[in-house]
């Protein structure tokens, strides 16, 4: 199986594209419109509301048509257990955003566990407004097969007026069958324990505790035996010699035997007066903790973090690398239907596992392909969904235009700029940062895209107002019409723009039959990670966006 994004409704694409009791690993982020308010959500629709769908950075959910047939696919499916969950809450919830958001849940759910093998596990990362819904869902669909509630600590703290401060998140973890992968993963220990219990320390500096050297009850024969002026006989105890440490399989297995070796390498501590001998634990020994389900050693990303990518509900690289380790092994699938910003696939890759990542938007899939390409240089992967030919580019300019202009500004390898609402991307439809020196020196380049068949010369006029506005060193004129003539020497008119790489065209008007043929923009290159980071900092959609 190759790696592969995939560009539509994860529904679709889960039941056209991906085969049953492929995947080992699932973990979704689904978007929840939570900050509304637990009241609001419960609120019945008033008046006439757009389907029910997810867009670019708007996670709420309504019920409508979309919502109403989310729900009779489930009540025709197969899947006898879930329908009769969902008709329940219906029944107890009503008609309203929280069953509208119930109802697609479900219907991918469902999907989502056709999908993995029958050693798989899933993962679905939520908050406590919807999580108590959401694990009668997936128990309905994965029982009995519920293994963990983990609590993540996504912030340290939060004040509310009335309430206990909302500082965590929940990640129900669900296995298909009883034999599932589960690898050991280890965190560190807390200094405060190391302090705690690590007070002994040895002539070569290493630090230790004391553990036992015996085992509660009496035995016969030399577990109960008298060793060198101590019997655990006397004290309702015998020995029991530790072998489960590095060293430990060179322990005869004999038990006085093993006492004198342990004592012979120096791992038996004997107290200064007569006592209990007892055994050194050493710190280096140790792997450290087993994970728990409450997570506090993974932080959320403070605003200076380098992974940190612009999006307020981003996950730590290491969260999702921490779930992928303890349930999948190199070389397996991994899946996310919500990829968003793309953590879960980022962090696939680094470990080795393949992946499959699916968004309902050209924005998320077009700064993921930027991501892992940033990240991982000659990286190859599939994107399905998105345009290939002319045509593809006008269908899709004619169904979205704003799928089409964040489409559009991945050609240039730049961040799309701006949102849905009227006047907010300021005649800039993306950003791209290039070098212009041979240090981490970044200017911008503005990317303006027209999906219309009627262009003209006084929209190349504008472009050039806006740039000298912005004080860009120059922009990318993207169109699906053929420019014009007139247009096209206003573009020349405007002159060049230097860098220490050399002259640049100040405007240059790209096509979009160019750009799918392989015209590349007469650009410095787009530099380092930085550059790219720069770009989407300073991008206000990703400021008020939500990808995770």
């Amino acid at each position: 199986m190759s790696n592969a994004l995939y560009y539509g409704d994860n529904l679709d694409v889960l039941r056209h594209s991906i085969a049953t009791e492929s995947v080992d690993l699932v973990y979704l982020d689904p978007p929840f419109n939570s900050a509304a308010g637990y009241n609001v959500l419960f609120k019945a629709p008033a008046g006439q509301q757009s389907e029910a769908q997810i867009e670019a950075f708007e996670d709420t959910w309504h019920w409508t048509n979309a919502a109403s047939r989310a729900f009779e696919d489930v009540i025709q499916s197969r899947h006898t257990e879930a329908a009769t969950m969902l008709k329940a809450m219906r029944s107890f919830l009503g008609e309203n955003d929280m069953m509208a958001y119930l109802a697609m849940m479900a219907a991918r759910l469902i999907e989502l566990h056709r999908v993995l093998k029958e050693t798989g596990s899933l993962y679905l990362h939520c908050d406590p407004t919807a999580s108590h819904y959401l694990k009668l869902l997936l128990d309905a669909i994965f029982q009995p097969y519920f293994q963990s509630e983990i609590i993540w600590k996504r912030t340290s703290a939060h004040n509310s007026a009335k309430r206990w401060g909302p500082i965590h998140d929940v990640i129900l973890y669900y296995t298909k069958s009883e034999t599932f992968t589960w690898n050991k993963v280890y965190q560190a220990y807390d200094e405060t324990y190391i302090n705690a219990f690590y007070r002994h320390q040895d002539t070569d500096g290493r630090l230790f505790r004391l553990g036992d050297l015996t085992g509660a009850g009496k035995r016969n024969g030399e577990s109960g035996a008298a060793w060198r002026g101590q019997n655990p006989t006397a004290k309702g105890r015998h020995w029991a010699p530790p072998r489960k440490f590095p060293g430990g399989e060179n322990v005869p297995k004999a038990t006085l035997e093993a006492l004198n070796y342990l004592d012979e390498i120096g791992r038996i501590f004997w107290p200064a007066k007569d006592g209990v001998p007892s055994f050194k634990r050493y710190r280096d020994d140790m792997e450290g903790v087993a994970i728990q389900d409450i997570i506090e050693d993974v932080p959320p990303l403070s605003p200076q973090a380098k992974e940190r990518l612009g999006y307020p509900t981003q996950k730590p690289l290491a969260l999702l690398e921490r779930i992928l380790s303890a349930s999948s092994n190199p070389g397996d699938v991994v899946l996310d239907p919500f990829c968003g910003c793309g953590t879960t696939v980022h962090a696939a890759q680094k470990l080795d596992r393949q992946w499959i990542g699916i968004d309902i938007t050209h924005l998320a899939v077009s700064l993921i392909e930027r991501r892992l390409k940033d990240a991982f240089p000659g990286i190859r992967f599939d994107v399905n969904g998105t345009p290939k030919d002319l045509a593809g580019a006008r269908d899709l300019a004619a169904r979205d235009k704003y799928q089409f202009q964040w489409w559009a500004v991945s050609l240039v390898d730049a961040v799309p700029q701006g949102g849905k609402k009227k006047g907010m991307d300021r005649g800039i439809d993306g950003i791209r940062w290039v070098r212009t020196g041979p240090k981490d020196e970044f200017e911008k380049v503005l990317v303006s895209v027209k999906g219309g068949e009627n262009v003209g010369v006084a929209m190349v006029r504008d472009f050039k107002g806006t740039i000298e506005r912005e004080n860009a060193l120059g922009g990318l004129f993207i169109t699906l019409a053929e420019p014009t003539r007139e247009m096209t020497r206003e573009a020349a008119a405007a002159g060049f723009f230097e860098t220490s790489f050399g002259q640049h065209p100040k405007i240059q008007i790209l096509t979009i039959a160019g750009l799918l043929a392989g015209q590349k923009p007469e650009l410095p290159s787009p530099g380092s990670s930085e550059g790219f980071k720069k770009a989407q900092r300073e991008s206000s959609i990703t400021k008020q966006g939500k990808l995770i």
